[in-house]
């Protein structure tokens, strides 16, 4: 199995350019238009795509991703949607990472062993499973020995010594929560959070996303001074929740990510490399 998030952030890395990573609800606002949605999402932009698997409870997840979870499920959309819109996908694209986001349940329910299978053979680089901890590691050893990457979480509550185990852990990215709350929950304070994400980046191996709060491209181009990626969901899902058609849904998708990629990529953003992180890729 390609290792197509780290071949992207080395390629990012290179360039001294931070990741943006857009988060949709598969199967939102509209089932058949998730994969093109996703091919908009690169147009517009993306380096890679978190996919957020429905879930009856995302009790991590504010109010906007709730409803979209809400609307997907009120379609039928399930694993088996999920990763067939996936295999999809990679018939035109096969150098984008898409990483699942979701709950464990969905995922036992498929049954772990038989989801990481199918899954790799879709073509999913990695799973962010949000309600299984560290310490329930070994639950998802099928979706480990299957190649997949588990993307962890880091908060500010994160105690220390919590932290460095978690930094041990992490694979293919470390996903840093900017506040302590939901998604879509608050206005992002970049400077709140600069400091600490340094420290991370500094002792992790992988690179360091940021998100939760950053609803636009001011925001993202705060966050990417001093992250290796910016991780954007509820304003996006937000934006896509009302759209009419395919068409529509696509066009709001690059609409939404255009300016955002501007900001990002703007001169003032291309810092020194040596000051874009010391991970190793």
């Amino acid at each position: 199995m390609s290792d197509r998030i780290a071949a992207r952030f080395s390629a990012l890395r290179a360039q001294n350019r931070a990741a943006l990573i857009p988060f949709i609800t598969a199967g939102d606002p509209l089932p058949d238009a998730t994969v093109d949605v996703m091919h908009a999402l690169v147009e517009g932009g993306a380096d890679l795509i978190e996919l957020g698997v429905p879930f009856s409870d995302p009790m991590a997840d504010g109010p906007v991703i709730q409803h979209a979870d809400e609307r997907a499920l009120r379609n039928k959309v399930g694993i088996a949607d999920i990763l067939g819109w996936v295999r999809a996908f990679r018939e035109r694209d096969s150098k984008t990472p898409v990483v699942l986001m979701g709950y464990l349940n969905p995922i036992a329910i498929h049954g772990s062993e038989h989801f990481a299978r199918e899954a790799v053979e879709a073509g999913v680089d990695g799973v962010l499973v949000v309600d299984c901890p560290i310490e329930e590691d070994a639950t998802l050893q099928p979706l480990h020995s299957a190649g997949l990457k588990r993307i962890l979480l880091a908060a500010p509550t994160t105690s220390d010594a919590r932290l460095g185990r978690t930094i041990g852990m992490a694979e293919g990215y470390l996903y840093y929560v900017s506040f302590a709350g939901i998604t879509g929950a608050a206005k992002l304070s970049a400077q709140d959070i600069a400091d600490r994400v340094g420290v991370i980046r500094q002792r992790a191996n992988v690179p360091v996303a940021v998100g939760f709060g950053i609803k636009d491209a001011t925001g993202a181009k705060a966050v990417a001074a001093f992250a290796d990626a910016v991780v954007i969901g509820s304003a996006l899902v937000a934006a896509l929740a009302d759209a009419n058609d395919d068409e529509d849904a696509c066009a709001r998708a690059r609409g939404f990510l255009a300016p955002i990629r501007a900001a990002l990529d703007g001169p003032e953003n291309r810092v020194p490399t040596n000051l874009r992180g010391t991970h190793r890729l």
